[in-house]
């Protein structure tokens, strides 16, 4: 098992300081998030069949896809300067609110 001492958006930014080998345009790193979002889409597709059975509880290329893309994501808000958990801590609060208030946690637009 990976076991770290520092949080995970510091270990994608040094790596990213030491790699220099991905471009630090948002908008390239906003299309490598859909790249491997549909790689991950694609490995789900192919591990149910199209839908005919459940996603397997664990899967090794689900995982890896997974892994990418949340690598991706994070790569994303290191060049945004964003702090992944204050930002995920935020949108909780707001789900939790919307829940709370409405019975749903989609923004009903």
């Amino acid at each position: 098992m990976y076991k770290h001492d520092k949080c995970i958006s510091e270990e994608v930014r040094e790596f990213l300081d030491v790699s220099k080998t991905f471009s630090e345009d948002t908008f390239v790193r906003m299309a490598d998030i859909q790249s491997e979002l549909g790689e991950l889409s694609k490995e789900i597709l192919k591990a149910t069949r199209y839908g005919k059975t459940e996603t397997p509880t664990r899967h090794e290329s689900i995982e890896d896809e997974y892994g990418d893309l949340l690598f991706s994501v994070l790569a994303l808000g290191v060049e945004l300067k964003a702090d992944p958990e204050y930002c995920l801590k935020k949108s909780i609060e707001k789900y939790n609110k919307r829940l709370e208030k409405t019975g749903q946690i989609g923004s009903g637009v």
